[in-house]
């Protein structure tokens, strides 16, 4: 009976030669399942240099010093990478297992030398760090005017920029070209080669203009007004979107910006004045209203003052503009307004009766800085 057990139990042992197979193709698999990862991997970064990398080659100067800010601070972090990651390899393969004729030390706890270099390298590398970004911080100031068109020629003296005025709405964007006595809804234009002043606002919630080939992202807030100088240095059709969540229509606000010729800008201009549409209150009320993907929109006609009256959120009829407010609070406020027989705020809720109180308050304190001197 014994022998029999015996006979039993050596049966459900497996045969060695078959178990060493069995390992071998499964160690086969995995490693056919890493190399298919890694092939996977490569084609996927080979397929990103099928399209254009954006940041590293724009088309505009500042977007392009932007870039130039990365590209350098990328190298120097990498004098620390390279060879952190290069000495940890080294290190495993030297002081492996199976090597018995790698030196171990175990009382060695100190170098001078070595504790030189690993402290002195980074910090010098902190240091140029630190000097690169206060440097490239103050040199591209979104609110710093243009010195150059691009890194071969300066800003020449008499050099105008266009001034565009941007309104960030739910879900679009809408700009004003002052200059040219124009409007548009979802599309951007500007001439090649012509620095350009971006003033914006938004109308309700906090969001960011971005072309990612002209330059950095600039925030748009409500009742606040933000700048941006960029330059456009090669013509072509360039994606602007919105760089911050704004709520269910983000992912729908983007519009083309048109890097034109000056004969091909004046010419989008003459088109845009032959759409006939006016852009006053009334339209600008109804057009603020929230919406998706709205196409493309052109207005011929502006009605005078319209940016600065969203800008001070006082377009609706009967609402005192901020601007209004804020000078009337720095003369004195509820104090000065009644002095003038006037009361708060039946009497002053319009943009005119605001500029009539300010204009009163700044004779009144001129009347008085005379009378004290």
């Amino acid at each position: 009976m014994l022998a029999k057990l015996q006979s039993e139990a050596h049966s459900f042992v497996p045969n060695q030669g078959a178990l060493s197979k069995g390992a071998a193709s499964m160690f086969k698999l995995k490693a056919f399942r890493k190399l298919s990862w890694l092939a996977a991997m490569a084609m996927a970064a080979g397929l990103t240099g099928c399209s254009k990398a954006v940041v590293l080659n724009p088309a505009g100067d500042i977007a392009a010093q932007q870039g130039q800010m990365v590209i350098t601070a990328t190298l120097l972090m990498l004098i620390i990478i390279v060879p952190v990651i290069a000495l940890t390899l080294f290190f495993a393969w030297k002081y492996r297992q199976s090597n018995t004729e790698a030196e171990y030390d175990p009382e060695w706890h100190h170098s001078t030398s070595l504790e030189l270099v690993i402290w002195t390298v980074p910090l010098l590398i902190i240091i140029a760090l630190g000097a690169l970004t206060w440097i490239g911080t103050h040199k591209l100031d979104p609110y710093r005017p243009l010195d150059r068109i691009d890194a071969q020629r300066p800003l020449p003296a008499d050099a105008k920029p266009m001034e565009v005025q941007v309104v960030a709405m739910d879900w679009k964007w809408l700009f004003f070209y002052p200059e040219q006595g124009i409007a548009t809804v979802n599309e951007l234009a500007a001439p090649v080669d012509r620095p350009i002043l971006f003033k914006l606002t938004a109308t309700s919630t906090m969001n960011a203009f971005y072309v990612p080939d002209l330059a950095g992202m600039i925030y748009a807030m409500p009742g606040m007004q933000t700048e941006l100088n960029a330059v456009i240095n090669r013509p072509g059709v360039f994606k602007g979107m919105s760089s911050h969540y704004s709520g269910a229509g983000f992912s729908g606000m983007t519009f083309k910006f048109h890097g034109l010729s000056n004969e091909d800008f004046a010419a989008w201009v003459n088109k845009a004045k032959t759409e006939g549409k006016t852009l006053d209150k009334a339209t600008y009320t109804n057009l603020v209203k929230p919406s998706e993907r709205d196409p493309v929109q052109r207005f011929s006609t502006v009605e005078a003052g319209l940016y600065d009256k969203v800008l001070n959120r006082c377009v609706e009829d009967g609402k005192m503009c901020m601007h209004h407010m804020m000078a009337i609070d720095a003369r004195g406020g509820n104090a000065y307004v009644k002095a003038m027989g006037l009361s708060m705020p039946q009497d002053v809720c319009t943009v005119q009766n605001a500029d009539q109180v300010i204009a009163a308050l700044e004779t009144r304190n001129a009347n008085r800085a005379v009378v004290q001197q």
